[in-house]
């Protein structure tokens, strides 16, 4: 237990709560080995239940910035258009070259920064999802571990 408190993370936290009852269960003499190993796995499983939205607190930031990301790049993208158009009509039959240049500029640019920063965020987003599923994971195997060295040395 001094060292899941040395650890100071989800799976130190989960791990502190079943090695407690692991000891709770050890001393009570009311309930039998299988319904000692049952209350071991509740007891991991409400403690992975309250330490999974800690570990996700933020990602719904990241998901919205990909998806924010992408619309104001698009909303750029016509404001671009639109100056763009604009120069156009603007000069009657012969189109200002610079000013629908720099219209077509500004488009293209806000759409590169939109799917540029679009694409980061999800990069971000799947990084980070992806290393929660392996702490959940490593969380399930400790937990088995845990309720199987109960089952072993407690029947």
């Amino acid at each position: 237990m001094a060292e899941c408190d040395k650890q100071k993370g989800s799976v130190g936290n989960v791990l502190k709560a079943g090695l407690k009852k692991y000891k709770e269960m050890i001393n009570n003499t009311d309930l039998d080995t299988d319904q000692k190993i049952l209350s071991i796995k509740n007891e991991i499983e409400e403690t992975t239940s309250l330490e999974l939205p800690m570990m996700e607190k933020n990602l719904v930031f990241l998901s919205t910035i990909a998806s924010v990301a992408t619309l104001v790049g698009l909303f750029g993208t016509v404001l671009g258009m639109i100056k763009a158009f604009s120069a156009m009509s603007a000069s009657g039959g012969a189109p200002d070259s610079s000013a629908l240049a720099l219209g077509i500029s500004e488009a293209l640019i806000n759409t590169a920064l939109g799917i540029g920063t679009s694409a980061i965020a999800i990069i971000m987003y799947n990084y980070f999802t992806t290393n929660i599923d392996s702490i959940t994971y490593a969380i399930d195997e400790s937990g088995f571990t845990l309720t199987q060295s109960f089952a072993a040395n407690h029947k």
